[in-house]
């Protein structure tokens, strides 16, 4: 479990430099958000789920409307914006 929790610390951290790329490069908020959800649309298309956080991830995604799923995006690049 300690090896899951550390690999999925380590996606966040590797989202979270993007996101900070994304700022400090000019993209706006909104920008920034949508390509999150492009990115989500991705995985869970052609990513399987390594580990249990990443599986609820998906599992959420798969229910989710699109609404949803663009505020799943927002809240992802919230939760590891620094």
């Amino acid at each position: 479990m300690a090896t899951a929790l550390k690999v999925f610390d380590r996606w966040k951290e590797f989202l979270g430099e993007r996101v900070n790329q994304a700022e400090k490069s000019g993209m706006s908020e909104e920008t920034i958000s949508k390509l999150a959800f492009q990115i989500g649309e991705f995985l869970s298309d052609k990513v399987d789920p390594e580990n249990n956080e990443e599986r609820v991830l998906k599992d959420l995604w798969d229910v989710a409307d699109e609404q949803e799923r663009k505020t799943m995006a927002k809240l992802m690049v919230k939760l590891v914006s620094k």
